[in-house]
């Protein structure tokens, strides 16, 4: 029957319960996905890989900023002690990419990333490439092949509580590379972010100024995970809070925020999956203030069930530190730590970078 003849007999008011029944159901994120590359992405045979993030460099090639951390230590909890950020690139975003070098080597341990470099998420602004990061130090022994932390040890949950956001800068994404001595932005004691400061998702707008979306904690046992917001008139800051309060009242983390279309928009991990109906799958918000959120409907930004282009299905054992690929802002790649399973990353026996193209 023709829409319009059934409007005009019944009446607009009672045919409207009809027509969104017509009306195709609203699409998310994860409608964009589509079949991954085999062999795509970045891998290091005897490191554990980790959190990639990719920019377009001046050379018009591809480059990806990645964790690592050598394979004769565990998976965990040594990402925590021994990471270090490296460069990899491509020709093309898919990949496979190839290591290039490491970006930052240890330094003093005074500093609060002597130690271990770990979630970078690389932004531009003008001609200045902008590289957050997570920074941590510890006092004690640096385990090695002679001695390693093969559990969370009481020495870990310290070694957690100094979990820092720092930032970086360089004119080229060559380097070389300007880090901050002190952390961008700290905890605040007797608040929900008391723990740490970590997960940084940066969107850096037009004019300079930066929106910053970071994890942390209340408790450390038994505690989820929140997000709070931060924001500097420009990069090199000072960044404070817009919002005393937890962004969202949901058990997430591992954001990545852009703004397109006039409106903020952000993916994030459910960490339980009563968001999402699977543990451990996205989450897809849009926002016009950065402040205040609505849930996409569905909300599911990704799966950890993944389709490749040779027409396989997996179900991966991790599906972390989402990153999208944004070229004239708008993304066109999604990039996720990912390692087989089944058991999450404690279980894996390898890990690397993988990458969904989306529909453009």
């Amino acid at each position: 029957m023709d829409r319009r003849y059934f409007v005009k007999t019944i009446g607009a008011a009672a045919v409207l319960p009809y027509i969104s029944a017509f009306a195709p159901p609203q699409k998310s994120f994860i409608d964009k996905l589509l079949p991954a590359p085999i062999g795509g992405g970045f891998s290091m045979k005897d490191y554990w890989v980790w959190c990639g993030s990719v920019i377009k460099g001046e050379d018009k090639r591809y480059h990806m900023f990645a964790s690592r951390w050598p394979k004769y230590l565990t998976m965990s909890p040594h990402w925590l002690l021994n990471s270090e950020i490296v460069r990899a690139s491509s020709d093309k975003p898919e990949g496979p990419y190839k290591f290039e070098e490491v970006v930052f080597e240890k330094r003093d341990r005074k500093y609060f990333d002597g130690l271990v470099t770990h979630n970078p998420a690389i932004r531009k602004h003008g001609d200045t490439y902008l590289l957050y990061y997570l920074g941590v130090t510890y006092e004690g022994q640096i385990p090695d092949k002679s001695y390693q932390e093969r559990d969370w040890s009481p020495r870990c949950d310290e070694i957690y509580h100094n979990k820092r956001i720092g930032l970086a800068t360089s004119k080229s994404i060559f380097g070389p590379w300007e880090r901050k001595d002190n952390p961008i932005l700290l905890p605040r004691e007797d608040n929900w972010d008391r723990i740490m400061t970590t997960n940084p998702a940066p969107c850096v707008m037009p004019d300079g100024s930066v929106y910053l979306v970071y994890k942390s904690r209340t408790v450390m046992k038994n505690g989820v995970f929140h997000l709070g917001l931060a924001h500097a008139k420009h990069f090199n800051g000072p960044y404070e809070r817009l919002k005393d309060q937890p962004l969202f009242d949901l058990n997430v983390e591992d954001p990545f925020l852009w703004y397109q279309d006039k409106k903020f928009h952000i993916i994030m991990k459910d960490m339980s999956g009563k968001i999402t109906g699977e543990n451990h799958a996205g989450v897809y918000a849009t926002s016009k203030d950065c402040l205040n959120w609505s849930l996409a409907k569905p909300p599911k930004a990704y799966s950890r069930t993944v389709l490749w282009d040779n027409g396989t299905t997996t179900h991966q054992g991790a599906f972390e530190r989402p990153h999208l690929l944004m070229e004239n802002h708008k993304p066109t790649h999604l990039f996720a730590a990912t390692g087989d399973g089944p058991g999450g990353f404690w279980n894996s026996k390898n890990t690397w970078n993988m990458v969904t193209p989306l529909k453009l």
